[in-house]
């Protein structure tokens, strides 16, 4: 899945892309790297940054980049937004998938991806927790953090269900980068989660993880500027991979499908 932002305010400056032209070009070159599906994101949705835009702003956005892009493109184009109105307007410009990243908060969004059967792409939030199990320790259980986000995509993956959209056209996202005050320094959470992916098998539904330059790969790595977090990112798509994901959200395309590739060909020889 490649990343394709319309978004100034986005944390990383690379990804995103000014006027028609130069988002047609990334987006052609991607496919031509080998990505199956192009995510168009018009609002940055990173938790840490002061981003707000309004409604309005996101749909100028993002109608105008994917009506171009899926009148032009060979593979689908999502639309990433947790607005109802705004991925309304997405889909009725082309857009196939909605990518939400806040698990639902906003359940009419999932109504109005069923209607325009859509696709969707439901992300693991922490403005959505789940309900609490046990005290306040338990959050620093190295366990937690995977069961905290196994009960949100469950509730979600239910609202989904509830709202109309097919069980064949839901994919999860755990929610790498969105977890910021847990009580667990967003690092370690985020590796905790990305260990534990084994344990979504049993939600019974594809997995799609996004690590691409996010600030836990900075964090461990001690590269600041998101330009530089390339290979720690591709460290940690090998391992999403092997931890069972079928979906990799990435700006880098060309590097990120050597990697799935290296890693796909491990994890069938795996026992």
């Amino acid at each position: 899945m490649g990343v394709i932002n319309v978004s100034p305010e986005s944390f990383h400056a690379g990804s995103v892309y000014h006027g028609d032209e130069a988002v047609l070009k990334a987006a052609l070159g991607m496919v031509e790297a080998g990505a199956a599906l192009i995510d168009v994101g018009a609002r940055s949705s990173a938790p840490y940054l002061k981003t707000g835009i309004s409604e309005g702003e996101e749909t100028e956005r993002l109608v105008r980049a994917v009506g171009m892009l899926a009148a032009k493109l060979p593979v689908p184009v999502s639309a990433d937004t947790s607005r109802p109105a705004v991925a309304r307007a997405a889909l009725q410009a082309g857009a196939r998938v909605v990518n939400d990243v806040s698990a639902l908060a906003e359940p009419a969004l999932a109504r109005v991806v069923a209607e325009h059967d859509a696709g969707l792409v439901v992300g693991a939030s922490a403005a959505r927790p789940a309900p609490a199990e046990g005290g306040p320790s338990e959050m620093g259980r190295v366990e937690a953090p995977i069961l905290t986000v196994r009960g949100i995509l469950e509730r979600a993956l239910a609202a989904a269900r509830t709202a109309g959209v097919p069980e064949e056209r839901i994919v999860l996202d755990p929610g790498i980068g969105f977890f910021r005050d847990t009580g667990v320094p967003w690092h370690l959470w985020d590796v905790a989660v990305l260990a534990g992916l084994p344990a979504l098998a049993g939600l019974g539904r594809p997995l799609c993880v996004g690590v691409s330059r996010k600030s836990f790969v900075g964090a461990i790595t001690g590269r600041e500027d998101p330009a530089a977090r390339l290979p720690g990112s591709l460290a940690a798509t090998a391992a999403a991979v092997l931890g069972g994901a079928a979906l990799i959200r990435t700006h880098d395309v060309a590097e990120t499908v050597d990697a799935v590739r290296v890693a796909e060909r491990v994890r069938r020889a795996m026992p």
